[in-house]
This record gives structure tokens, C-alpha cells and sequence, in this order.
């Protein structure tokens, strides 16, 4: 009787193992990128309104971007990844200034 219902538990034991295989979606860097004419005001309101930060954080990223030439601003889902730099494109390009936003693969 024990034998059978070791049995059981390790079909349970099966299911369990085929759990981890489910990989996690994988994650993208959002990054800003320096240019020599938007204005570094822009970049931290950009940097604020659609990456939730305080005034101090985006304005320490932003000379982070200012004197490096690129900062990652975030890590998100590939959907979130891709809607923030189509906003921040989008944004940038309604107000004139050549800001550049990217993702890739974290």
C-alpha cells in the first residue's frame, strides 16, 4: 500500500518538475540617449512623466545621460519597453527636439 501511494506522490513530483521550465519573458533596458540639442529641462520632464521619477531622480539621470551619452531609465516587459519609447518618440517629436529613446535586451 505505502508503494502505491509513493507512486502518487512522485507523479506529483513530475508535475512540479515541468513548472521551472516556464521561462519568464525576457527583459528590455529602456535607454535615453544624449543629443547636443534637446534641452536637459525637457529630458527630465520626459524623464518624470513617463517614468514616474521625482524631479531630483530625473535630474540626476539626466546628467548621468548628459555626461555618458546614454543612461538605462528603466526595465520592463517587452510591450512596456516598446509603448514608453513610442511615447517618449512621440513626445520628443511634438515638441521638436531630436531626443533619441531605445530599448534592447536585458
Amino acid at each position: 500500500m505505502a508503494d502505491k501511494e509513493d507512486g502518487g506522490g512522485s507523479d506529483t513530483g513530475v508535475k512540479l518538475e515541468t513548472r521551472p521550465k516556464t521561462k519568464k519573458p525576457p527583459l528590455y533596458k529602456v535607454l535615453i540617449l544624449n543629443d547636443d540639442y534637446t534641452p536637459m529641462e525637457f529630458v527630465v520632464h520626459v524623464l518624470e512623466r513617463f517614468f514616474g521619477m521625482s524631479h531630483a531622480q530625473a535630474f540626476e539621470l539626466m546628467l548621468t545621460v548628459h555626461k555618458k551619452g546614454l543612461a538605462v531609465v528603466g526595465v520592463f516587459s517587452f510591450e512596456i519597453a516598446e509603448t514608453k519609447v513610442a511615447q517618449v518618440m512621440d513626445f520628443a517629436q511634438r515638441h521638436q527636439h531630436p531626443l533619441q529613446c531605445t530599448m534592447e535586451k536585458e
